[in-house]
């Protein structure tokens, strides 16, 4: 994990904060820079959705499912179309992948970034008023600017991306990410209509006491060591935190100290976690603050993907508490 010093102070807006570290790439032309803005732009115009909630009509269902299966709320498409076309405006995204997309969106541009996201991660939360997110990734495109895009531009390694993150919408909206050198957090400040520096060079504890996983899949559980682990931690009486949406457990263990796991169950042999949208994101932004991601066998952003929307199981968080899956 490499860190750079954050020589700015708490409270610098994300665009002064992102015009501050384009120095650190001296190839930069500033592509990069306004793609970061305009996931910033997108979630702006969510959050204010989302505070509209019950108020206008986009709680519910919208009577479709996505390629997982999973039951599309009218958040998830609101969403993704704001995203979607945020990112489509901008002209420095040439191709998305979205959760609720069956295939990729070639924008037919030259831009040169690929963009991996969850437009609403927990949506079925928006209902009963608890926190849910959006989660990113960003990658540099592999075919050549002029060709068409092609499924291995977006089939990359975790361990490939540029920056990734995720927005968490609850009693504050931030924005968190990473672009390779350390994790920061910005706090959405309404009146002034901008995200500005609230969590400086954030890392994870090396362990904690909270662990975060369905209780109610513990029966269908595979893995016999996650079962043993689910046991240990109660027998240590940690506490025990899942909200169901991903980018809340995984924001609260990564101030606090903590795991979340959603191991392969009989339902999901697989896993449920989508690899792309979801654990690889995840997976770097935790290896960023010093945490760790693994499927059980190996490092999240080691896993070659096969398929846009290849799931897998995720153990993610405090570094000692991932590793002790793997003790007997």
């Amino acid at each position: 994990m490499e860190n750079s010093r954050i020589d700015l102070p708490i409270g610098v807006t994300l665009d002064r904060f992102i015009k501050s570290k384009e120095s650190e790439y001296p190839t930069a032309v500033g592509a990069f820079s306004q793609l970061l803005r305009d996931i910033a732009l997108a979630a702006k115009v969510v959050n204010r959705e989302l505070n509209k909630a019950g108020l206008i009509d986009i709680m519910g269902s919208a009577g479709m499912s996505n390629s997982g299966g999973d039951e599309q709320k009218k958040l998830d498409l609101l969403a993704n179309t704001r995203f979607i076309r945020a990112l489509s405006k901008g002209g420095e995204v040439c191709g998305i992948i979205s959760e609720e997309s069956e295939s990729f969106i070639d924008l037919e541009n030259n831009g040169k970034y690929i963009v991996a996201i969850d437009p609403i991660d927990g949506s079925s939360n928006i209902d009963v008023n608890v926190s849910v997110g959006t989660i990113f990734s960003i990658y540099k495109r592999i075919s050549a600017i002029n060709s068409p895009l092609i499924e291995s531009d977006f089939l990359q390694k975790g361990r490939c991306q540029i920056a990734a993150g995720y927005i968490l919408y609850s009693t504050s909206t931030m924005l968190v990410f990473s672009t390779g050198k350390g994790v920061n957090g910005f706090t959405y400040e309404q009146t002034l209509g901008e995200f500005v520096l609230s969590n400086a060079n954030i890392l994870c504890n090396e362990t904690g006491n909270i662990y975060s996983v369905n209780e109610g899949i513990s029966n269908s559980i595979i893995d016999v060591k996650v079962k043993k682990y689910i046991q240990y931690c109660k027998d240590k009486e940690y506490t025990a935190r899942y909200i169901g949406s991903l980018a809340a457990d995984i924001h609260r263990n990564l101030l606090l100290g903590g795991i979340y796991l959603y191991p392969a169950t009989k339902k999901y042999p697989s896993g449920k976690l989508r690899l792309m949208f979801e654990s690889n994101a995840l997976a770097f932004v935790i290896e960023q603050a010093g945490g760790k991601a693994t499927n059980g066998e190996i490092n999240i952003l080691d896993i070659q993907p096969t398929s846009i929307h290849q799931t897998s199981p995720l153990y993610i968080g405090s570094k000692q508490m991932v590793d002790k899956i793997g003790i007997e």
